[in-house]
């Protein structure tokens, strides 16, 4: 989910206001995804390499998270939507720690679609801390790696959007995408709306898959 601050930008807006109106396409296009049918949705909410930004900015951007997952839960819960979090999500500030928790837990249950929020989340970092865990109970096999991740109980990714102009994938699901398509759009998130989201499942369902084939 990119191009937030650049939205703001291009409106003479300060960055923050860009990531609330990224927050509201987030709440319209998990809807639209769970309505499309889609099994998971990962979104990458914060990385790693985040915490680079003003200390300001980092710290709206928390309490944007804190008031999605307070406003949201009992929507979660209602559609049976199975929240889920990746990264190193409990090296955060204990309040929202303690508020992810709470949400994981009272939707843990549901068998619906999982939302999955890459949270203080790196893939070169996710797959070091596979292969260690990995190597701590045998022989280091892709597939002893994998099970070690923090996807390991989601389905593989088929598909992979990037927003803003930007075609590069940031330290993102590395691993995961090894076979997966991927589809670069222009689109600021804010203004990436369902429709665009239909054109990308629309152009993968036309790709022919062959994993390495003929």
């Amino acid at each position: 989910m990119d191009g937030n601050g650049r939205w703001a930008k291009q409106r003479h807006l300060p960055r923050a206001v860009g990531h609330q109106r990224g927050v509201e396409a987030v709440r319209t296009l998990s809807r639209a995804a769970r309505a499309m049918g889609l099994e998971a949705l990962t979104l990458y909410a914060f990385s790693t390499e985040n915490w680079r930004r003003p200390e300001d900015e980092v710290s709206a951007l928390m309490g944007l998270l804190k008031r999605f997952i307070q406003s949201d839960l009992d929507e979660f819960i209602r559609d049976n939507v199975r929240l889920k979090i990746i990264g190193q999500w409990r090296a955060l500030a204990p309040d929202i720690v303690e508020l992810i928790e709470d949400a994981l837990a009272k939707t843990a249950a549901n068998t619906g679609p999982a939302l999955v929020v890459a949270l203080n989340y790196g893939s070169q970092d996710e797959i070091a801390r596979a292969a260690a865990k990995a190597a701590a109970k045998g022989p280091i096999t892709p597939a002893s790696i994998e099970a070690e991740l923090d996807t390991a109980d989601l389905p593989p990714l088929d598909l992979l959007i990037r927003t803003s102009g930007e075609v590069r994938l940031s330290n993102f699901l590395l691993w995961q995408a090894a076979y997966a398509e991927m589809w670069f759009t222009d689109v600021l998130w804010p203004d990436f709306k369902p429709a665009h989201l239909e054109a990308a499942l629309e152009q993968f369902g036309q790709r022919e898959r062959r994993y390495g084939g003929r």
